[in-house]
Order: C-alpha cells, then sequence, then structure tokens
C-alpha cells in the first residue's frame, strides 16, 4: 500500500460487539466439536464431510469472530479492507482447522496427536488474525514484538488446552469444556493481538485496488454469524435430546469402517451387543458376552477376553450406557464384569471379591462395599 504514514491514533472498541465476538466464538467452538462427534463411526466418505463441515464451523468462527470485533473497532478516521487479503485470511482459518480436526479423526488418537492438533490450531488463530489485519487501508497496524510474542504462544497454550478438554474424552461435558476452551482462546488471543498494536493514518496515492466497506464485510459477517448460530441451535437441540433419555440406539448410525473407535454409534440389540478394542492400529470388535471383565485405568478403559488384555475406546459409562441388558454389572467404580466369566465368589468383610475362570486374562475383580448387596443379589449369594 503506498502513502506516508502519519501520527499514531487513540483507538477503542464498541462494548455490545465486544461481547457478541465472545459469543460468536462459543458457538462455533460448540457447533464444529459437537459435528464431530460420532464421526468415528462413519464412513471415510462421509467421515470427510462431517470433519469439512466442522473445519468451516470452526474456521469460520474463528473469521466471524476477529470481524465481529474489528467492526467494534472505533478509529477516528474511516478506513477499508482488501477483499483479496480478507478471503485469504478465511482460507487460512477454515484450511488450518481442517488439518488438525484431520489429525483427530483420521487414524489413531494419541496424546501427541491432540497437542500436535491444538498447537495447529494455536498458529492459526494469530495467523488468521495478522492477515485480515494486513488487509486494512487507509488505516496502518503498527505491531509490537513482545504483542505478536503474547499472542501466539496465548493462541498455542490456550488451543492446546481446548483440544485436550475435549479430545481425551468424547463426551458431552468434555465438548462443553473443550468449546470454552476454543472461544476463551479465539477471544483472548484477538484481544492480545489487539493490545499490542497502533494504528496510523496512511495517505493513499493513489487507488490501490478493491476494497470491502464497513458496510460489505458487516453483511458478510452477519450472514456468516447466522449460519453459524443456526447450526448452533441444531446441534444444540440434537444435544439436549439426548440429555432428555435419547440413547444412541435413537439415532441411527452406519456402522464404524475407519481406523478410529466410535463415539456416539447407536447400541445394537442386546443379542449383537459388540464393543470396540484397538490393536495395530485399527479399531477390532468383541461380543460383548466373550468379554469377562472391564476395567478403568486412568484415561484409559481395558477389557479382557480370553487370554487377551486390551484398550477400548469407550468410556465405562459409555459402556453402561450402550450395552444395556447384556447382563453386566459393575462391582466397583473401576470395574464391570461379566457373570457369565465368574467362577467364584468371596466375601471380605464389607467387601468382596469375583474370581474368573482359569486360563484368562484377568483372575480376579474387586467389589466395594457400595456394590456388594447388588452383586450377592445378582449371584443369589
Amino acid at each position: 500500500m503506498g502513502g506516508r504514514a502519519r501520527d499514531i491514533v487513540a483507538y477503542s472498541h464498541d462494548p455490545l460487539l465486544v461481547i457478541a465476538s465472545l459469543a460468536v466464538a462459543l458457538m462455533a467452538g460448540f457447533t464444529g466439536l459437537t459435528l464431530t462427534r460420532g464421526a468415528s463411526a462413519l464412513p471415510a466418505g462421509r467421515r470427510q464431510m462431517v470433519v469439512a463441515m466442522s473445519a468451516f464451523a470452526l474456521g469460520g468462527g474463528i473469521w466471524s469472530m476477529h470481524f465481529v470485533a474489528m467492526l467494534g473497532l472505533e478509529l477516528p478516521i474511516l478506513f477499508y479492507y482488501d477483499a483479496l487479503t480478507t478471503m485469504f485470511s478465511v482460507l487460512i482459518a477454515i484450511l488450518i482447522v481442517g488439518l488438525a480436526l484431520l489429525l483427530m479423526h483420521f487414524g489413531r488418537r494419541t496424546r501427541p496427536r491432540i497437542v500436535m492438533a491444538g498447537v495447529l490450531v494455536g498458529l492459526g488463530i494469530p495467523a488468521m488474525h495478522y492477515t485480515g489485519m494486513s488487509g486494512m487501508e487507509l488505516c496502518r497496524p503498527v505491531y509490537s514484538v513482545g504483542g505478536i510474542a503474547a499472542a501466539v504462544g496465548l493462541s498455542v497454550a490456550l488451543a492446546v488446552a481446548a483440544f485436550w478438554m475435549a479430545y481425551v474424552r468424547r463426551d458431552i461435558r468434555s465438548i462443553m469444556f473443550g468449546t470454552l476452551g476454543f472461544g476463551v482462546a479465539v477471544f483472548a488471543v484477538h484481544f492480545t493481538a489487539m493490545a499490542g498494536t497502533q494504528f496510523t493514518i496512511v495517505e493513499q496515492a493513489g487507488a490501490d485496488g478493491p476494497r470491502i466497506s464497513n458496510d460489505t464485510l458487516a453483511f458478510g459477517v452477519t450472514l456468516a454469524v447466522f449460519l453459524i448460530s443456526g447450526a448452533f441451535l441444531m446441534t444444540g437441540a440434537t444435544v439436549a435430546a439426548l440429555k432428555d433419555g435419547q440413547t444412541g440406539a435413537d439415532i441411527p448410525a452406519p456402522a464404524a469402517t475407519g481406523p478410529e473407535a466410535p463415539e456416539t454409534a447407536p447400541a445394537p440389540a442386546s443379542g449383537e451387543a459388540r464393543i470396540p478394542y484397538e490393536k495395530d492400529g485399527r479399531i477390532h470388535f468383541v461380543e460383548a458376552r466373550m468379554v469377562a471383565a472391564i476395567r478403568a485405568e486412568g484415561h484409559y478403559t481395558v477389557i479382557y477376553f480370553g487370554a487377551q488384555r486390551a484398550l477400548s475406546p469407550w468410556s465405562m459409562s459409555e459402556i453402561e450406557r450402550r450395552l444395556p441388558g447384556t447382563g453386566m454389572i459393575r462391582t466397583h467404580r473401576s470395574y464391570i464384569v461379566n457373570p457369565l466369566h465368574v467362577s467364584g465368589f468371596e466375601r471380605k468383610k464389607d467387601t468382596g471379591v469375583v474370581f474368573f475362570e482359569g486360563g484368562g486374562a484377568i483372575a480376579k475383580a474387586p467389589v466395594s462395599r457400595s456394590r456388594l448387596s447388588a452383586v450377592r443379589a445378582m449371584f443369589g449369594v
């Protein structure tokens, strides 16, 4: 942009648009993270579509939050945006978020991959921000090294935290925490970056090409926010239905074919109930009646069947919810057992122990005091 820079000008923000920008970030986070819940149970083609939709929601939300806040930027002069630069900033946000989601939903989900996805998004947020800012015309942003470093560092830290909260356990509670983390990340990074930015008036030497007026940009941002809000309401209605008592069986979804575990696949009929487990980088299934016991181990769930011990991507509560009518019973906060495989029971004061048939991967499981009565009733002892 040609021209001569003048003195630095003071600026402020419209409080209502600042609040609105945070709301946009939160809605986009909830929508994008909820859309991908259950994506692992879909065939590759449909999974790609869901990931793309989520990338548009999250990436578009980052961009929309930024420009809602920029519409609230109050300068003593008129300023415009270069159309090409503005569109490029949208693409940066969507593409980088899309890459992060591909890491999460294609291939085995590990802790390093979660961190890597968070780092990608953490770098993408300030990249979108500074690219969008560079499109300003008649006014030039001037950055400080400290401001850029603070924005990038905060962005990476908060984005990793958001992905960690959303993806270590894929239940509604974790998605809500992930939504809060994502919204705060985008919001905090924008205003941290703005705190390290000053503006100077630029005297134009001539026409520099296409511009987006503030009115045109406001229309585009309003349309984007409208779409995000609509998607937010639809995903929110689905979550509310599940919380009101609808089970996974009420929502049809095809069987899992990808390398990851199903997150919201419907519970099959009890006679066909199967539990997923990971082996050799793939997801396999074992019939629930073949499983002797299930144990919680930190962030993982271990299942025992035959002589095998394997990790299942389902949590203990998820297994209980998905496999009603299988006869399995929780004996301890960390154990679920299959009575068909129990060969003995021993009471120890106010607790107990159940034993399994010889030669299996597990020999015994504890019975807690709070579960003792239910276990004794199950076995009639």
